[in-house]
């Protein structure tokens, strides 16, 4: 059976900071991965997606955690089609991001789009030589439904990827219905994508179905989302207020086993990040599976 690291869609989340969760003296940026890190072995940096990382952060996110520790990144809005705010970008490139003439990294200028995956990518360089890139997260947007054109950007995006950890998670329900699903994970095998299986309401016109692919014999890859019926609707806030039940999670356990007996690393991850949700639910799991706190 294959690693299994279970942990949180960020550490640095408002409402986590404001939970209490961070004991007094460890509330300062390093003192709050320190302490993360003590308890869980991966994380998710969700920041990246609202605005492009930065090499001096990869080096000292590095240096903060013990050996073995990994991120998870999440790739920048821009790389996967969705909308991207002028001032998300370095100051140098805002000018080069008029309105978007469309949905899709198809849509953006070719010129920016080349900086943007040099930036991108040159930034999270520190933590794949020291070991530490878990996986680069490209979550695509519901809009992003299967077809030629959306196959192309997947292509485009194993071309730029090449020789990293990469893994997909779709927000379009009909990458994964009964009668997609099979193509769906042969495509992401073919390009050596670790396909996401995500927890998340059932019954909604958004949602997706749940299954539990492995494509990658390297990683596999659960998102935790909640089950707030406020999903496609509500505010971020809404759709991500949710605490799992000790059943719920138990129900999992050997859904994320058998996902382990498929690949070398399994990497489940909490993304109901309202208040301390999201880390009570990794701790909730990390007990049920039987498996240490922080780094073995």
């Amino acid at each position: 059976m294959g690693e299994i690291l279970v942990g949180t869609c960020s550490w640095t989340d408002r409402a986590l900071i404001a939970s209490g969760w961070y004991p007094p003296g460890r509330r300062d940026p390093e003192g709050r991965l320190r302490h993360y890190a003590e308890r869980f072995p991966v994380v998710e940096v969700d920041a990246s997606y609202y605005a492009l990382p930065s090499r001096r952060n990869s080096l000292l996110w590095a240096e903060r955690t013990p050996p073995g520790f990994v991120f998870d990144v999440k790739a920048f809005s821009l790389l996967t089609g969705h909308p991207t705010p002028q001032g998300s970008l370095p100051a140098d490139l805002r000018s080069s991001l008029p309105r978007q003439r469309g949905r899709g990294p198809g849509s953006t200028d070719p010129a920016l789009l080349d900086e943007v995956w040099q930036r991108f990518t040159t930034a999270l360089e520190p933590l794949r030589e020291a070991g530490r890139l878990g996986t680069v997260l490209f979550q695509f947007p519901p809009w992003f439904a299967p077809g030629a054109r959306a196959g192309d950007v997947l292509g485009a995006c194993a071309e730029r990827t090449a020789g990293w950890p990469v893994a997909v998670e779709f927000r379009h329900p009909d990458w994964w219905r009964a009668d997609t699903r099979e193509a769906t994970a042969a495509l992401l095998t073919r390009l050596g994508f670790a396909a996401v299986a995500v927890d998340m309401a059932r019954g909604l016109p958004a949602s997706v179905p749940p299954v539990t692919p492995v494509t990658s014999p390297r990683l596999g890859v659960v998102r935790f989302h909640g089950r707030s019926t406020a999903w496609g609707t509500g505010s971020k806030e809404d759709r991500f207020r949710y605490g799992y039940t000790e059943d719920e999670l138990a129900a999992w356990t050997p859904k994320v086993r058998r996902m382990a007996e498929r690949a070398e690393r399994l990497h489940v991850l909490f993304n109901n990040c309202c208040g301390d949700a999201a880390v009570r639910a990794a701790e909730s799991m990390r007990t049920l599976l039987g498996l240490p706190a922080g780094v073995t």
